[in-house]
């Protein structure tokens, strides 16, 4: 397996580098890649989860053709009165739309019979259509005909040097919490985890980048300040936390202990000169213009 796994990181360092090669010669690089993904009702999840939308997009000029019942080849089965076209008949129709790059997640609805020659005919026809890589996922095999199936993806793949399988039957055993009960379809956290395997393939070759990590909302902590003393000198921050640095407060209403003062920095300090409680609203702006006002105790003993 784990040969297997090198072999694999190989081949996709490989086409990395001719896909940089690629884009390095192309004057209009700085576009982001088309990025066409085929799929069928498993990975429609993927479509319907912005966190999973979001990982798959990075980096891309993505299009999502996820429709249910959706088979790479032969009539599609029938979902709310509609039959979506195959994946052969939609690559064909959209033609150079497509892209350099399509990643198919399709085959639960076909037929096991006519699935060998539909992966070459999907193929043939990808390639007229100009795509140079074919990212291909692997079925989970909870039917004999899906694991056979898959047997016919990996052979395919050996044939077609343009084509890449993605092991997503490996990637999701024992998964449980990705997988609906039926065992097939996806959760939002099995959407988001076969989008990342798809992005990771993607930016393997070079022609997407990794997802950010969300922002945290920025959000003001610890609204009580330790005590001070009258007469000795005193100086503590105010805490914010998430949003973009750097922060800029200012003080909007109440009162800070005489002889205090507070920065622009978040800094009370001074020397106070009167014992009390004071209580004051305070203002913090983040670099990002995100703004929150929180209220602030201070309590000063002799």
């Amino acid at each position: 397996m784990r040969l297997r796994a090198l072999a694999f990181a190989a081949v996709l360092a490989l086409f990395g580098a001719l896909t940089a090669a690629a884009l390095a010669a192309d004057p209009g690089r700085g576009d982001p890649t088309r990025v066409t993904v085929f799929g069928d009702s498993s990975a429609t999840a993927m479509a319907y989860d912005p966190k999973a939308r979001a990982i798959l997009g990075a980096g891309v000029d993505l299009r999502l053709e996820v429709a249910a019942c959706r088979r790479l080849g032969n009539l599609s089965c029938p979902y709310d009165g509609v039959r979506p076209p195959n994946v052969i008949e939609r690559a064909s129709a959209l033609g150079r739309d497509l892209g350099p790059v399509v990643v198919v997640a399709v085959g639960y609805n076909d037929y096991e019979n006519t699935y060998e020659e539909n992966i070459e005919e999907s193929l043939r026809v990808l390639s007229k259509a100009g795509v140079e890589r074919v990212l291909w996922t692997t079925l989970i095999e909870q039917r004999q005909s899906w694991a056979r199936m898959n047997q016919m993806i990996t052979a395919a793949a050996k044939k077609h040097p343009e084509m890449i399988v993605l092991d997503w039957n490996a990637r999701a055993r024992g998964k449980d919490a990705w997988l609906q009960p039926d065992g097939i379809h996806l959760t939002p956290a099995g959407a988001q985890s076969m989008a990342t395997m798809m992005n990771e393939a993607l930016v393997t070759l070079g022609v997407a980048s990794r997802p950010q990590a969300p922002a945290r909302q920025l959000a003001i902590a610890a609204p009580t300040l330790r005590k001070g003393h009258v007469g000795r000198h005193y100086a503590t921050r105010l805490q914010a936390r998430g949003g973009t640095a750097p922060y800029r407060w200012t003080r909007l209403s109440g009162s800070l202990p005489p002889g205090l003062r507070l920065t622009t920095a978040g800094v009370v300090t001074g020397k106070p000169s009167q014992a009390g409680r004071y209580r004051f609203v305070a203002r913090v702006v983040d670099g990002a213009g995100a703004a929150r006002t929180g209220t602030f105790v201070l309590g000063i003993t002799r």
